[in-house]
Formats: structure tokens, sequence, C-alpha cells
């Protein structure tokens, strides 16, 4: 007998069986019901006898990862036959009385039943001896070995299927972590290009441009508004994946009118056609993240933008109401459907009626981050007349 531990080249199999809970339990039950002084589970090849786990109260001195010359064990030819050897006293067994095991190990009695994989593959045997002689041939000692061999044989299918599915689990979260990486490498190197572009429109805008170029660069404008939009989409996706959720930064410092008003110029200056009427009632300072706030009220103007309908105006609402900070925004368009709206504010989702718009769908879902993370909520409510996204936040309370 040769003892090996973690270095074994059966190592995963000797886990597999010593991982199982049930095991001690099924071996100590067949010791019981039959007197056998020890039982095992034994890993058994072409070659190789294993021990994988056992019972042992005559001290017959093997433990996991201890191996027998294979041929010198009877599970040899249980696994050659692929059936079961039961004897009840080795001296008046007719087959085995002069057989080499017995006398090799000085045991009387013996019972070894195959154990298969779901399969049908061998594994090797739940076997038991002892030194006395044994009553094992009887109909509830052969199905209990039989029933306790099967469900060692589905539990090795068990933990294959476990095995398969953590490997899954892994590539994948390897391979969305690489993604992320990517989507966050590309959306900051982006960054450099778009502003050279942004620097190189706004000097041609300084120029006496004719009608034509002018509607040009307004247009090349707007699609490099787009295209920042997108970019500062992506990278806090990107982070929030990373870090758990979109970060902010509040403070009552300064108060948030401004800002709005801000990007309702920018918007305007890259989409002349398109009317936005505001309604802004915010008298002193607001807690909040402003630019967070800011990003959240872009996303949602150009959204308006792209699903409103052309020539009608968007209005939107910024009021102190009781205890809560109100931001809404309506656009007059086509209603969203009802079968999109629970996925509306789901990333890499299009929603909306216009099936044929381009994105990557992350502008509502970063909007709808910014208001969890200052407590608040966004919602939508779309019908026939118009579509309002409504943000609400309490004021002067920082989440904990």
């Amino acid at each position: 007998m040769t003892r090996q531990l973690n270095t074994h080249d059966f190592y995963s199999d000797l886990e597999e069986i010593g991982r199982n809970s049930m095991v001690p339990t099924l071996l100590e039950t067949a010791t019981l019901a039959t007197g056998m002084g020890f039982a095992a589970v034994a890993r058994v090849t072409e070659s190789r006898w294993i021990t994988c786990q056992t019972v042992d109260k005559i001290s017959f001195g093997l433990e996991p990862g201890d191996e027998l010359d294979v041929e010198s064990t009877l599970c040899h030819e249980v696994r050659l036959s692929d059936t079961e050897i039961v004897i009840d006293d080795v001296a008046n067994d007719p087959i085995y009385c002069n057989h080499h095991t017995p006398a090799t190990y000085g045991i009387q009695s013996y019972i070894s039943v195959p154990i298969h994989r779901r399969d049908g593959t061998f594994f090797g045997t739940l076997c038991a001896i002892d030194p006395n002689p044994r009553t094992l041939k009887t109909p509830n000692i052969l199905a209990m070995f039989r029933l306790f061999a099967s469900l060692l044989g589905d539990s090795l299918e068990i933990e294959d299927k476990l095995k398969e599915s953590q490997i899954a689990i892994d590539q994948e979260r390897h391979l969305t972590e690489v993604q992320q990486q990517f989507i966050a490498i590309l959306a900051h190197d982006l960054r450099n290009p778009i502003s050279a572009l942004e620097s190189g429109l706004r000097i041609m805008a300084r120029k006496d441009l004719d009608e034509p170029t002018t509607k040009l660069v307004t247009l090349m404008k707007a699609s490099l508004g787009r295209m920042s939009n997108l970019i500062e989409n992506l990278l806090d996706r990107a982070r929030q994946r990373h870090d758990g959720g979109v970060i902010i930064e509040r403070d009552a410092a300064e108060p948030l009118e401004p800002v709005i008003q801000q990007i309702v110029a920018e918007i305007k200056s890259v989409s002349p056609d398109h009317d936005i009427e505001c309604d802004i009632d915010l008298d002193g300072n607001v807690d909040c993240d402003r630019e967070r706030i800011a990003q959240m009220l872009s996303n949602l103007l150009r959204n308006a933008i792209t699903h409103g309908a052309e020539g009608q105006r968007i209005d939107l609402v910024a009021k102190r109401v009781d205890s809560e900070i109100i931001l809404s925004v309506a656009n007059q368009g086509k209603m969203i459907p009802p079968s999109i709206l629970p996925s509306l504010f789901v990333p890499f989702q299009q929603g909306g009626a216009n099936k044929k718009r381009k994105g990557l769908g992350l502008g509502l879902y970063i909007a709808s981050e910014i208001a969890k993370a200052h407590g608040g909520t966004l919602n939508v409510v779309s019908n026939e007349r118009e579509t309002k996204f409504t943000f609400r936040m309490p004021r002067g309370t920082v989440p904990q």
C-alpha cells in the first residue's frame, strides 16, 4: 500500500468523493446493516485500485489515497465482469474458497457492487469486508448496496455538472471583464479625437461662413454632441460594472438652475430646430451632484429630441414640490408601447417606438442609475398625447 495525498494523480476523484457529505453516512450504514468491519468507496481502473473514502472498524489500515495492487483485489473482477460479487463465508463458497484475495487479506465475507456514472462508464466499487462470515446474500442487503452505489454514481454526475457550470461561469465572468475593459479603453481613447474635432468646429463657427457651410457645421456639432454623450454613457457603464454603481459627489453649495439652463442651451445649439420650453422654479441651492444631474438631463433631452414629433415642443419642468425636487422632460410623439416600458431602463435595450434608431440603449439606463444614486426615482408615463420622464428626489436628504 502506498499513501498519497493531494499530489495523487487521481486527486480530482478523491476530492469529488471526499467532498460528498453523503458518503460517510452510506458507508456507516452499510457496516451497521451487515456487521462488516470495513467499507469503502474505491476508484478502480484497469491498472489501479485507489481508496477514496472508508469506514474502518477492524484497523484494516486504508485511508483516502492509499492503493492496493488491483489484481490482488476482487474489485478487479467486478470491473471486468461489471457485476457484483457477494461472499457470505469464503471457506464454504464453491467459487472463492481457494481464491488468492481472501487468503491475502484475511477476509471471510465480502461484497462489492460496481459504481457507474450516469453515462454508463465504470467509476469503481462500493465494497465491504470482514474477517468473519456475514450474511450478505439477502434481498435487503443486496438492494441496499445497489441503491447506495446508484446514489454515488448520480452524485458524481451532479459534481461533474457543477464543475462544468462553474467553469462556464468563470469563463463568462472573464469575458465580461475583458469586454468592460475594452469598452472603457475605447471610450477613453475616443475622447481626444472628439475634443480635437470640437475645437476645429468652434474655430470654423467664428468665421464668416455661407449658409450651406453653417448648416453643415451645425450638423457636425450635433453629431459630435451625440458621440460625446455616448462615450460618457459607455464610461459610466464600465465604471458601474467595476465599482458596483454610479458614483456621485453631492453637496448643497450652489443652485441647480444655472446647470439646467446651460444644458438646455447646449442642446439648443446643436438641435436648433427643436423648441424646448422651460418652467424652472428652484429657488436656492440644491443638495445634489450637479454634474450628474446635468448628464441625466442631457440624456433625457436627447432622448426627447430623438423620439419626439418634429415641429412639436419639448417641455422641461424643474420645481420644488413639498419635500421633493421634481425634474421632468416631456415630448409629443408616438406612444411607447406598453410591452417596451418594462425594459426601457435596461442597458443595451433600445426602447421606444422607433426601432430603426441607432445607439446602445445606455442613455436612459444611465439616467435611471443617476436617479437611484441620489436616492430618487426616474419614471416614465406615455400615452397618445405625450411621453414624460419624471425624476423625483427627496430635498436635502443624502442617502447613507
